[in-house]
């Protein structure tokens, strides 16, 4: 078993999501044990492809990333907010380009979700109101531990970032052992499982000080992440900036019930911005303050989870990193949906069906399908109302990223607000051959007695022990028959029944409905993060002029479908440009993009065409129109790819339509390079443009 746990933390350190496995050592070892046992008895998976050249690929991605960084602020992607300040941690401007990207992002997602999946989309406030926050659970348990510099509390930290910053230096000294290498990894990587008394106990085994002075730091305490914010000129109501977007759908549930003929299943989708305190904002867009959220909730009758469009995707292969393979230290395995599912190792259709269309919707924007796979959340981090949850992890310069999240998360969140809001949210089936049953309640003149016995709380006593579901009744008859009272918890608060005061009677109802409150599949995508990988897949860095060229000429080879404009319009020179025939067919041509729906970009500076096409290359655009002198005589243009460099010749007037076609992907480039005219541009003669 110890070299099964050695075994397993390094594999940790390379596959796990954000290098940490959140499972204590004696959870894991029970795991193993657990998953060495099953594997005797299940056939055997195909193994995906071991990541033996995952260090080369993250350090590739790392070599470009200082490069692509570079590119990214001089073009205004995107940069610091209020940059001319000095800028705030975790907060960002997208320039021009950038917006233009992220909103073909979110344009895509609702293609690929809203319209093809017929989903409702609504729109809720960013503020929210302390009884909605506090209900969700994120009043009491949306928190980090945070520790400060005792000499000087201007200086802060996040807990278990510096405890794993401590081990990782640790790890990093020369000579250690490896029982010490073993102990070290293993914090490491439950640094953030730690609860409040744990985390304490390993800075001070490790004598953890301030980082920036060396004095001693205070007991973790926790801090909650969420934005807190008055209402109202008198600041009477505490209200918060939403830290998810959720929330605002449960709220809304009822409402897009009855827009959607009170029929169920149903998904409800929401795209928005959400705002969480970081407490060390950090790699860029992957940790940010604010960001933007596209979440959908999909609503089931939690006994009939399967989708009726699940065949269609049942046959596609993923990269599924399961549990079992996390804590057995094997490598992810390829497997088609539909045998995940049969298999039980993907709970349900409809979450399998959701984390294919999240695949295709991460492949259509132009991520690499072999950077992307799909972790199991292991049943120490799963929430304990889920049923199953995966994440959407994209690999790129930090390693494995959550992107997505897809997750069932039951019927939790519908009961919190209907408990809290005193609102029904129940669904209602009618049924084709009414019952009779007997059922348990409270006698009239109990419920008066409860309500004058706890006074002030009686009223709200008496609504919760009515509300409570047969089998809950059930059992507090049968503890006061026992015992003779019996405790009930409500906010927090405790009240005591006895058999006096609680007094129950059997009646006989008729049911016409089948009552429930259903269950959510909740595909959550974080679109900045999204964005950020995207850009690193899709950067490159052509080779230089020379040994002596110190400019590296970038290349972002976004797909059409996301690139920032379909086009840039380039005269050949400035005779070109004041041309008063070029004018005019500009305008028309324009004009025909604009109805197309086409996005656009032109360049007219002085600069040589080729260096004006490498300028467009870095935006990401991917195709060229050049206006040359022939161009004057016959109304043809040259029309020049981005990735390959090759040109071809055509007449203006059948431009429009096949840019069109080139984006939308139902002609392809080499299809088009075959149709017209053409030559193949190679490097030495793009260079010398």
């Amino acid at each position: 078993m110890t070299d099964f746990l050695s075994t397993s933390i390094k594999y940790y350190l390379l596959h796990a999501t954000k290098g940490k496995a959140t499972a204590s050592l004696d959870k894991i070892e029970v795991k193993a044990q657990a998953a060495e046992s099953k594997k005797a008895s299940k056939a055997q998976t195909p193994q995906a492809p071991a990541p033996e050249d995952q260090d080369e690929d993250q350090d590739q991605f790392g070599r470009n990333q200082k490069e692509l960084l570079e590119l990214c602020k001089r073009r205004f992607f995107y940069r610091q907010s209020s940059d001319i300040y000095g800028g705030v941690a975790g907060f960002y401007t997208y320039g021009p380009p950038g917006c233009a990207v992220k909103n073909n992002i979110i344009s895509l997602w609702r293609q690929t979700f809203v319209i093809s999946e017929h989903l409702l989309e609504i729109e809720d406030s960013c503020i929210m109101q302390h009884s909605v926050l506090k209900a969700s659970g994120h009043v009491d348990r949306f928190n980090d531990f945070m520790v400060k510099d005792v000499k000087d509390e201007s200086k802060f930290f996040r807990a278990d970032k510096l405890l794993e910053e401590v081990m990782e230096a640790k790890l990093q000294t020369p000579g250690i052992t490896e029982a010490q290498r073993h102990e070290y990894t293993t914090v490491r990587n439950q640094a953030d499982a730690f609860s409040q008394k744990e985390m304490w106990e390993m800075f001070q085994k490790y004598e953890i000080k301030s980082p920036e002075t060396g004095n001693d730091l205070s007991e973790p305490y926790e801090f909650n992440l969420m934005f807190p914010t008055p209402i109202g000129p008198g600041g009477y109501l505490q209200g918060y900036l939403r830290p998810e977007t959720a929330q605002g759908i449960f709220l809304n549930y009822k409402y897009c019930l009855e827009q959607n003929s009170n029929r169920l299943p149903f998904g409800v989708a929401q795209v928005g911005r959400s705002f969480r305190n970081e407490i060390a904002p950090r790699a860029g867009l992957t940790r940010q303050r604010e960001f933007t959220q596209a979440e959908i909730e999909y609503f089931v009758n939690p006994k009939q989870k399967d989708h009726p469009k699940f065949g269609l995707v049942e046959s596609t292969v993923l990269t599924l990193f399961h549990a079992d393979a996390q804590l057995s230290a094997q490598d992810p395995v390829k497997m088609t949906v539909g045998e995940a599912v049969r298999s039980g190792l993907i709970n349900n259709e409809t979450l399998g069906y959701f984390i294919v269309k999240t695949w295709q919707f991460l492949v259509s924007i132009g991520l690499k399908k072999e950077y992307i796979r799909f972790r199991q959340h292991l049943p120490t981090e799963m929430a304990h109302y889920a049923c199953d949850c995966w994440d959407a992890e994209i690999f790129g310069s930090y390693g494995w990223l959550e992107c997505v999240g897809i997750a069932d998360r039951s019927a939790f969140d519908l009961t919190a607000h209907a408990n809290a809001a005193k609102c029904d949210l129940q669904y209602k089936e009618s049924l084709e051959k009414p019952f009779e049953r007997e059922i348990l309640v409270l006698t009239k003149k109990s419920g008066v007695e409860i309500m004058k016995a706890f006074k002030k709380d009686g009223k709200m006593v008496k609504e919760f022990v009515e509300a409570q579901p047969q089998e809950e009744l059930e059992c507090i008859a049968k503890q006061l028959d026992s015992s003779g009272d019996a405790e009930v918890q409500i906010d927090g608060k405790a009240f005591t029944l006895t058999k006096g005061l609680a007094v129950f009677e059997r009646k006989k109802e008729k049911v016409t409905v089948n009552a429930f409150t259903p269950g959510v599949i909740e595909p959550s995508f974080g679109i900045d993060r999204i964005f950020a990988m995207l850009l690193e897949h899709v950067y490159s860095a052509r080779p230089k002029e020379d040994q002596d060229d110190k400019q590296t000429r970038g290349v972002l080879s976004f797909a059409a479908a996301s690139a920032p404009y379909k086009c840039v319009i380039l005269p050949l020179d400035q005779r070109i440009a004041r041309d008063k025939r070029y004018l005019q067919m500009l305008d028309s041509f324009q004009r025909e993009l604009c109805e197309q729906g086409l996005s656009f970009t032109s360049d007219e500076s002085n600069a040589t065409i080729g260096r004006r096409y490498a300028r467009n290359d870095e935006l990401g655009v991917p195709f060229a129109v050049t206006f040359d002198f022939e161009t004057m005589e016959d109304s043809s243009v040259t029309l020049r790819e981005r990735d390959t460099m090759w040109q071809i010749r055509l007449q203006l007037s059948l431009l429009g339509e096949l840019l069109r076609c080139l984006c939308k992907g139902s002609e392809s480039w080499q299809s088009a390079f075959q149709r017209f005219p053409h030559k193949k541009t190679s490097n030495e003669e793009f260079r010398k443009d």
